[in-house]
């Protein structure tokens, strides 16, 4: 019987663009292989052996001939190609309709009672790279006081402000106060702090980033897992994803190895249930500001400490490795791309070489984890543990 499954969402990974890739802007978008292309050669042995390299559509990365685990890719049946569309579809919650996006910024509707409700004015009001538009309006926001909003091609309203000149508490606050306004047709995936540090040419963004997102409209894995007294315990923005709801601990990190080492502590502790983790470097990092170089070495890094992970796990653990949609940082965009995403499994009680091939949306994964759990099911996936399962 399995007691525990492990997902490690690597947040962008993706294998390839979707079918209806044009129809997002994503023609050409293959994260993984392109940057492999881009940097000569990406070699990630642990990765290949768990069988990434034969995941099909998957050509520059090795192929090994004996893998330890099973593989495969997954359609998404959403629309949209955001964060949380990606890990709701993941956890069992298709949306028919996409997250409202703002590529002119948002209305002066919102814009205007927002800069009420704060009792000041905002700067910005666009779409940006994080790291630039600080660039761009941090000497003006340390000047007048004002918070830098701006969004991107996703679903988000993000608000910059240096900790010195509007204090993290009261960014939270803020935040806190946009999500209540940025509801009906303007009901964003997210609301983000993004607090930042430095003087004008030498701006860093900190750690202590918060996600403010949406309540999951419906029940999720999640909550079934967590309904039955088994644990739910999130490592990364899990918790901000799925705004706490269907979770029993959770703890934020500070980059991809912090969240490494708080998943293997929590494997190393007596839990049952779910461990979910979001390891988010590759995207915000890498893959938004167009870094193959340094999205390749992430990679790397991860690589090296999977063999780390894999000696943690139980005899009745199951590892699964997926991601929740493309950012390719070999392209033009600096936004998320429409993809497959891959899906490697593993474990003492998982078959090793079975291609699960391409499944028809990523709630195939919520399906298959409650289904080795022996919890129940979803409607919205189908489970593949019948042909992984020793």
């Amino acid at each position: 019987m399995i007691n525990r499954v492990i997902l490690i969402v690597l947040d962008s990974v993706g294998v390839g663009e979707l079918p209806d890739a044009k129809k997002y802007g994503d023609e050409g978008s293959d994260t993984l292989d392109n940057i492999s292309k881009y940097v000569g050669g990406l070699r990630l042995p642990n990765l290949e052996r768990m069988g990434l390299g034969l995941i099909e559509g998957v050509t520059e990365i090795n192929k090994t001939e004996n893998p330890i685990g099973s593989y495969g890719r997954s359609n998404e049946k959403s629309a949209g190609k955001d964060t949380t569309t990606g890990h709701w579809e993941i956890s069992g919650l298709i949306l028919d309709k996409p997250f409202p996006t703002y590529p002119n910024g948002f209305p002066d509707e919102i814009i205007l009672k927002f800069e009420e409700a704060i009792g000041t004015k905002i700067l910005g009001n666009k779409p940006a790279s994080g790291t630039k538009i600080i660039e761009e309006l941090g000497e003006e926001h340390i000047k007048t006081g004002y918070p830098i909003v701006y969004t991107s091609a996703d679903s988000v309203f993000q608000i910059a402000a240096h900790e010195d000149v509007i204090p993290v508490k009261e960014l939270y606050k803020m935040c806190k106060i946009a999500r209540g306004i940025l509801t009906g047709n303007h009901n964003v995936g997210r609301v983000i702090a993004r607090p930042f540090i430095g003087e004008p040419g030498n701006f860093t963004r900190t750690a202590r980033r918060k996600d403010f997102a949406l309540k999951p409209p419906g029940k999720t894995i999640l909550d079934i897992i967590k309904d039955i007294s088994l644990d739910v315990l999130a490592v990364g923005k899990i918790e901000d994803i799925f705004a706490g709801k269907g979770i029993t601990e959770s703890i934020h990190t500070k980059d991809n190895m912090d969240g490494v080492d708080r998943t293997i502590q929590f494997m190393k502790e007596k839990n049952k249930g779910l461990i979910f983790t979001n390891l988010v470097d590759f995207d915000m990092k890498y893959g938004h500001r167009n870094d193959p170089v340094a999205y390749g070495n992430a990679l790397k890094e991860f690589d090296d400490r999977l063999p780390e992970i894999l000696e943690s796990m139980n005899k009745d653990d199951v590892l699964i490795i997926t991601a929740d949609h493309g950012c390719d940082p070999t392209t033009e965009s600096t936004d998320h791309s429409r993809e497959y995403i891959p899906i490697l499994v593993y474990g003492e009680m998982i078959k090793k070489g079975v291609n699960i091939g391409t499944r028809k949306t990523y709630a195939d994964i919520g399906a298959t984890i409650l289904d080795m759990l022996n919890i129940g099911d979803i409607n919205t996936g189908t489970s593949f543990a019948d042909l992984i399962l020793k």
